[in-house]
């Protein structure tokens, strides 16, 4: 691919992108009161995250069990509202002895 049209598929990308994210901003002038579409918008970025991060955690170890061992842990740990340290911790510890169940 040479260089002019690299940057012009940079261009529409980098434009297609900034516009998605401009247009609301602009359009949307008024504060939002609806109680349901202010619940609904403050949930979103945990729900982005959960679906980012729920497939790569479920497939990151050898065995489902363990993924789903080491998942847990960090459910239960969290719920306790641990800081995240110690739920990566118990998460890791969590799947690493399900594995070393499972080899023997």
């Amino acid at each position: 691919m040479d260089n002019n049209l690299f940057f012009i598929y940079l261009l529409i990308v980098a434009l297609s992108t900034y516009l998605i994210r401009a247009i609301p901003f602009s359009l949307i002038t008024k504060k939002v009161t609806n109680k349901y579409i202010k619940s609904f918008l403050f949930y979103i970025p945990y729900t982005v995250l959960a679906a980012m991060t729920l497939p790569s955690a479920l497939y990151v170890t050898g065995s489902i069990y363990s993924a789903i061992a080491g998942l847990s842990v960090a459910l239960i740990v969290a719920i306790k509202k641990s800081n995240l340290t110690l739920v990566a911790v118990a998460a890791c510890l969590g799947a690493l002895i399900v594995e070393i169940i499972l080899i023997f």
